[in-house]
């Protein structure tokens, strides 16, 4: 029986595809929404944030980035075919180079929120939770190919079925 425990818990750990940066940070399941309603009593909370890349602003001692928020998956990448809850702003002392951070790479970073920073937004100015990072990651674009098989019972000529690089099914439209 202590075998069997033994393996199984190895098998389900090798299932686990979190990055180990991700992983093994500190963090608090807290959402944007309830951090933006009241964000002095989130200071110094360490929290595990995703979503796609805004801007990237490199000044002489600090890097800021902005991100539109999306909740993340059991793997921590963010799901961007859900609706986003708004924008934040991360912050490092380290160099982030805009051309491997691009706008529209999806990123998770783990660190703790250090207050609120100003941001103009058209016309508008925002106040965003601004996150001190500890670590991020830039996540590999996934790769979609198409594959058709048809004729589809006479009303479509072909139908889509979509797989990634990993071979599981893909539907845009979830």
């Amino acid at each position: 029986m202590k075998q069997l425990l033994l393996l199984l818990s190895f098998l389900l750990s090798a299932c686990s595809s979190m990055p180990p940066v991700l992983k093994n940070a500190p963090a608090v399941d807290v959402h944007l929404d309830q951090v933006r309603s009241n964000i002095e009593a989130h200071r110094g909370t360490p929290v595990r944030w995703g979503g796609t890349i805004i801007d990237v602003e490199n000044e002489a001692n600090v890097t800021r980035m902005q991100i539109l928020y999306y909740p993340l998956n059991n793997s921590g990448r963010p799901r961007v075919y859900r609706e986003t809850e708004g924008r934040f702003v991360i912050q490092t002392s380290n160099f982030l180079d805009p051309a491997i951070y691009k706008q529209g790479a999806e990123v998770t970073v783990t660190g703790t929120i250090a207050g609120t920073i100003e941001r103009a937004v058209g016309k508008k100015m925002l106040a965003l939770p601004n996150v001190e990072i500890g670590n991020i990651y830039l996540w590999p674009e996934e790769q979609y190919r198409d594959v058709y098989y048809g004729p589809y019972m006479g009303y479509y000529p072909y139908y889509p079925y979509r797989y990634n690089r990993f071979g599981y099914y893909y539907y845009p439209w979830y």
